[in-house]
């Protein structure tokens, strides 16, 4: 048996009055997030919830992630993080696909307003029994009237709990993710696979109960999720957490609390890069204290590593990963050494090849597909055993990733499958856009492409084709894009055109339009 909120439970026993997260000037610590997990598990039992029901949750990086997160867990139920920038149609897409039967979601901002676009989510998903708002302070109202908060329903729950007993196979979490077809698709990952690779992952920086994480990526995706949050629940450590990456913030964040692991996307270490390049901060308590930094969601730029770590006399470790393999697969690891722009080599227990189109292994140098196979492979897609049969096969997991392997061992990811855009190490389907834009009365046809960003990494750019005799203006389009879909999805750069590149079969060659 085995339940992940086990790696809460025995911190709280271990270092029950250390702090365990700290969000502006509130620090609760290991025995008050466990015992506010309980009573969210009693919420829950009270409100039905089973074994093996779907519960989801949009939260800011604020302790009510981790707390409710852990309460659905401890409850035997099933977690079902969702990104905080869907829009109402998105969050009703994914309450319904995951079968969700309740629904945790903070209240939002005024630039965000996520409980408003939660609740007309919610409206519209006649499975999905409950609606639990999350408001900054547990006594107040909610935003919405009518809706429950989770301050009221917490109120006179036990801070005690008998964590429901759930077998190392049975599913823990659904992450949402996508390839370049059809609409997003729910990774199952068991107790076991999210276990093995918060374990793996405190092993890949030595992550102790001496540490301080600065949690700045958002904790619905998973490489915060895991090699963050989990690791630091894991081992004791104390974790600051960010709503939202500015360069200034995370720097007084970094001297103020004596950070010692950041981890980032690139377009974070370009944002820091940039910053001190044009104001003065003295970074010597920083330089100090920080002992590790972490590099993922998409490839580093080596200019950008090489700057950052001669300021801050510092080495970070790139890996590759991908929600489907709970993530890490493989990483620069302190005992094996690393290589600047590589991803390193396979973690503990995983198993990596590189295949050609007719699936035969290529040589040492050779381009092909990343295929990977061990303990961290999902169970499948939820509902979804069609896609699951096309990327598991005989246990092992296409990435659908082109990459090299060097003659020491290493991997060098160098291109994509799939037309997946990876903006701010962020991923974007273009399918998903170019279905948004297709809505448009004046818009008749629709190409999606990243193209190079030296800040984004990538940037998004759609190609259109009018409707004849109709007019639209590419502000027109991306305000009505940007209205629809979650803010990072929406095109920055749009170009109307006649036509479009197209094969005999009638299929957009976007990589004629890339080349353009």
């Amino acid at each position: 048996m085995l339940n992940l909120a086990a790696l809460l439970e025995n911190s709280a026993q271990k270092y029950a009055s250390k702090t365990a997260f700290t969000f502006m000037d509130t620090s609760l610590s290991f025995a008050q997030i466990n015992g506010a997990a309980n009573q969210v598990a009693n919420v829950l039992v009270n409100l039905g919830i089973k074994q093996g029901d779907k519960v989801a949750l949009s939260c800011f990086n604020l302790p009510y992630f981790p707390i409710i997160y852990n309460g659905i867990l401890k409850s035997g139920a099933i977690v079902v993080p969702l990104s905080v920038l869907l829009k109402s149609d998105e969050i009703h897409y994914h309450l319904e696909n995951s079968d969700a039967k309740a629904y945790f979601c903070f209240t939002g901002t005024e630039d965000l307003p996520m409980g408003q676009m939660g609740f007309e989510g919610f409206q519209k998903t006649q499975a999905c029994a409950h609606f639990i708002m999350i408001m900054p302070k547990g006594d107040m109202p909610s935003s919405i009237e009518g809706t429950k908060t989770l301050g009221s329903l917490m109120q006179d729950q036990s801070p005690h709990f008998d964590t429901v007993e759930t077998k190392s196979s049975d599913t823990a979490v659904i992450i949402y993710t996508s390839g370049t077809t059809g609409r997003p698709k729910g990774a199952e990952l068991t107790h076991a696979n999210l276990f093995a690779n918060t374990v793996l992952s405190a092993d890949l920086f030595n992550c102790s109960s001496e540490d301080t994480h600065l949690i700045v990526l958002p904790l619905f995706h998973i490489f915060a999720m895991v090699v963050m949050m989990n690791t630091a629940l894991y081992k004791g450590a104390t974790s600051i957490l960010l709503a939202r990456f500015d360069a200034e913030t995370v720097l007084n964040t970094l001297d103020k609390y004596k950070v010692t692991v950041f981890a980032g996307v690139p377009t974070m270490y370009w944002g820091l890069n940039n910053y001190l390049d044009t104001n003065d901060f003295d970074i010597s308590t920083i330089k100090s204290n920080l002992k590790s930094c972490l590099s993922g969601g998409a490839s580093l730029p080596v200019p950008v590593l090489e700057k950052f770590e001669a300021c801050f006399d510092i080495v970070i470790l790139e890996g590759f990963g991908m929600s489907e393999g709970s993530p890490v697969v493989t990483f620069n690891q302190l005992d094996v050494g690393r290589k600047i722009g590589s991803v390193g080599t396979p973690v503990w227990g995983v198993k990596v090849k590189l295949v050609n189109e007719q699936g035969e292994t290529v040589a040492v140098g050779e381009k092909g597909e990343l295929l990977y196979k061990g303990h961290n492979v999902m169970k499948g897609y939820y509902k979804n055993p069609e896609a699951t049969a096309k990327t598991i096969v005989n246990g092992w997991l296409h990435s659908g990733d082109i990459a090299v392997q060097d003659e020491d061992g290493y991997y060098f990811i160098v291109d994509r499958t799939k037309d997946m855009i990876i903006r701010g190490g962020l991923n974007v389907y273009p399918r998903e856009v170019e279905e948004v834009m297709m809505k448009h009365a004046a818009v008749s046809m629709v190409a999606v492409i990243g193209v190079p960003d030296s800040k984004m990494g990538e940037e998004i750019k759609a190609f259109i084709v009018l409707n004849e005799g109709q007019t639209a203006t590419e502000e027109e389009l991306m305000k009505y894009t940007k209205g629809n879909i979650a803010a990072y999805k929406y095109p920055r750069i749009i170009e109307i055109t006649k036509t479009l590149p197209m094969s005999a079969t009638g299929k957009i060659l976007k990589k004629e339009l890339r080349k353009g």
